[in-house]
């Protein structure tokens, strides 16, 4: 397994920014039962690395795959160095479709929070930023994070979600897992 890393704003009830408090993102979502969204959509939990893009040494540390540039970078030492500053910030680590279950990974410092499904060039949560797939998912399939809990079951939805909506660009997702940092960004 590749693991990879990024800092990502907190979205909660504490948030009122953008126009989306988090009462309207909850209201909008059907997500009632959320206590905080800890998710790798870019718009929802803001991608908080600034890479130098016309630094080719960033261009080592940036992660992308096919043509996109994921918001996944390859060092923790990047990610601290480019981090923009914020007093409260979600530290993460990442795995780009996990070929086993991750909840018994133990990575030290952080805590394993589920999986997100990224439409295919990492930016839109086809769980928790499009409006809901009913037909693929249900709002008490996502934790209380916005992740999924259970490596089959994300696997399962990703498929479904395809399938019930193929022409749709953000059902076609990557499954990724995802863990926090326990006291960094806290």
């Amino acid at each position: 397994m590749i693991f990879l890393y990024t800092a990502r704003g907190t979205y909660d009830s504490t948030y009122d920014e953008d126009g989306m408090s988090w009462d309207k993102y909850i209201e909008w979502s059907k997500l009632t039962h959320l206590t905080e969204l800890v998710s790798l959509d870019g718009m929802l939990n803001e991608i908080l690395v600034d890479p130098d893009y016309d630094n080719a040494d960033d261009w080592n540390y940036i992660h992308i795959v096919e043509q996109y540039q994921t918001g996944f970078f390859t060092t923790l030492d990047f990610v601290f160095k480019r981090l923009k500053a914020k007093s409260k910030f979600n530290l993460l680590t990442v795995v780009l479709e996990p070929d086993k279950d991750c909840k018994n990974i133990n990575v030290e410092g952080y805590e394993f929070i589920g999986y997100d499904l990224l439409d295919q060039d990492f930016s839109i949560s086809a769980l928790t930023n499009c409006g809901g797939f009913d037909e693929s998912f249900l709002p008490a399939d996502v934790n209380d994070k916005g992740l999924i809990d259970d490596f089959t079951k994300a696997y399962e939805i990703k498929k479904r979600l395809l399938e019930n909506n193929p022409e749709e660009h953000h059902a076609d997702t990557n499954v990724i897992a995802v863990w926090r940092h326990k006291t960094i960004g806290r």
